[in-house]
């Protein structure tokens, strides 16, 4: 395949970033996770909306906040949905192990008080 077409596709797998960073919600730190990527808050679950097209690709300009709005168990295990306040773009997350589970449980008794 000529370099000029590889370089004109756009990649659509997922791009592997883990690194640690202070959550501009709540300004704790996060540490890189241990199993998968770190995308989201620990602590709060906020995340931010760096990613445009593809997880990792680090392509929005937007740069909002996007607040966890639902857990959703699905066959990929437990995700967080996020909105982002800025272009109300949503996103899904998969949880890491370390989430903080009185933070996932508030967002699920929240969901379920607002299904009534």
């Amino acid at each position: 395949m000529p370099i000029l077409s590889i370089m004109t596709q756009s990649r659509k797998n997922f791009i592997t970033i883990n690194s640690g960073f202070i959550c501009e919600k709540c300004k704790k730190t996060n540490e890189k996770a241990k199993k998968t990527c770190r995308n989201h808050c620990r602590h709060c679950l906020f995340s931010k909306h760096v990613d445009e097209n593809v997880p990792g690709d680090r392509k929005s300009n937007c740069n909002g906040l996007m607040v966890p709005i639902e857990i959703i168990d699905s066959p990929k295990g437990r995700q967080v949905k996020h909105q982002c306040i800025v272009c109300t773009k949503e996103q899904m997350n998969i949880t890491a192990d370390d989430d903080d589970i009185d933070a996932v449980i508030d967002i699920m008794q929240k969901q379920n008080l607002n299904s009534w």
